[in-house]
């Protein structure tokens, strides 16, 4: 198993970080690079084996709308390479993945969940064709595609990643249950089209609710599976109290329970932290 980060956000608002900005973590390469440097130390401490970048919001649409120029939006894109690469080795080993977050994050509206969009697969082509080519020179392991919540914006990817013949990556996506992405297209069909691709590392599912895992994964045939939910509380009104997987133990069995049924590389996303993964990476070395 290999073991990815947890949420990067979460663990940064833990280390005191205000994120409430549409820029959201990417706004701390901003005002505050070294913390991001820090949580990244930390999921390595914690037993990942993979650093994911803060530019998942980091487009340079979104730093062109804060005032910044074109070289700066450049600039900062490439520090969130840098950042997880310099605590990669200060940690000694370990991977780095560029995060390609999906035009939802940019629109900041909850769009990355549901699909929503307002542009074709031409017009996501052209958006994230400027942030692809930066992130993939940029010296990171891979690029992590992650979140993708239609099948539109994935043909997108999949034609910029042909672009780049010397890119790997990994294509993970938002979904609704355990059939479907985000926009309802069967899992089956979106992970048909990287199936055939030598260059993508793995196909998965992420920032999804737990309980939907095990039925995605086994939706998921010709490449690795990878799985990274989200903690999946939901708040108990009568009980006053978050309820899901936010107990870094439960989580870390479930994830166990994930590579037994076919996960070559599972994480955590928003709401997990450096302990989920701890107990992930216990688990494992009892497997």
């Amino acid at each position: 198993m290999v073991i990815l980060d947890g949420g990067l956000a979460t663990h940064l608002e833990a280390l005191g970080a205000d994120l409430r900005d549409e820029l959201w973590s990417a706004k701390l390469l901003l005002e505050n690079p070294s913390v991001i440097r820090q949580a990244h130390l930390d999921y390595f401490a914690a037993g990942a084996q993979v650093a994911t970048t803060a530019s998942y919001q980091a487009s340079i649409p979104a730093f062109l709308r804060r005032g910044l120029s074109i070289a700066e939006a450049e600039d900062l894109i490439q520090l969130s390479v840098r950042l997880a690469t310099e605590a990669r080795d200060a940690h000694g080993e370990g991977a780095v993945a560029a995060s390609v977050g999906p035009y939802g994050a940019y629109l900041a509206n909850g769009a990355e969940y549901t699909g929503d969009y307002d542009l074709d697969e031409d017009g996501l082509f052209a958006w994230h064709r400027d942030r692809w080519e930066i992130l993939a020179s940029a010296g990171a392991d891979f690029l992590a595609c992650e979140t993708i919540p239609s099948i539109v914006e994935a043909r997108a990817l999949k034609r910029l990643l042909a672009r780049t013949p010397g890119v790997r990556a990994w294509i993970s996506f938002s979904c609704r249950d355990g059939e479907s992405i985000s926009d309802g297209t069967p899992m089956e069909e979106v992970a048909a089209l990287f199936a055939g691709d030598q260059r993508i590392l793995a196909i998965g599912v992420n920032c999804t609710a737990p309980r939907h895992v095990s039925s995605l994964i086994d939706r998921i045939k010709g490449k690795p599976v990878m799985v990274y939910p989200n903690s999946g509380e939901t708040w108990d009104a009568e009980r006053r109290r978050w309820t899901g997987l936010a107990d870094p133990v439960e989580f870390g069995a479930a994830a166990a329970d994930w590579h037994t049924a076919g996960a070559a590389f599972v994480g955590g996303c928003c709401r997990t932290t450096p302990e989920h993964i701890r107990q992930i990476r216990e688990h494992a070395d009892r497997l």
